[in-house]
């Protein structure tokens, strides 16, 4: 499925979208450039799980947590990791064990240790400067 968004709102809108069909232990594994959009798409995905913390990049924690949702919502960003064999250093298993939504920035970094079933979300620019083209595959679609 692909979506077009114009602004960052219509992207949060579009995640949110999706959060209302995931799961316990759904994987979201984001590809797209720096300053695509993937961390608006986390808020998105906050928001519709009903998360009311403020969503922010996790880039030099490595994983935020977020509660209080309908799920717990657990933001990856694997800018920093060599290689999926680090993932398992951080606890990724008990991560996907707590029931939550991983939502996994940079996952082409541990893409082999992502499931069969992982929903991919590929965001590029289109157009204009808040243009996104944003292809969904795998999982259930907005």
């Amino acid at each position: 499925m692909e979506i077009i968004t114009n602004s960052p709102a219509e992207t949060e809108a579009a995640a949110a979208a999706l959060a209302a069909r995931l799961n316990p232990g759904s994987i979201i594994a984001f590809t797209g450039d720096l300053g695509a959009g993937k961390t608006a798409f986390t808020r998105g995905l906050a928001r519709g799980l009903g998360v009311e913390e403020r969503v922010t990049s996790p880039t030099f924690t490595i994983v935020n947590e977020y509660e209080g949702g309908r799920l717990p919502l657990f933001h990856f960003d694997m800018y920093r990791l060599g290689s999926s064999d680090e993932l398992f250093d951080i606890g990724w298993e008990d991560y996907l064990n707590r029931g939550g939504v991983c939502a996994v920035e940079w996952s082409e970094n541990i893409a082999d240790a992502l499931e069969e079933d992982t929903i991919r979300v590929d965001i590029r620019r289109g157009e204009h400067d808040d243009q996104r083209i944003i292809t969904i595959t795998g999982g259930p679609q907005p």
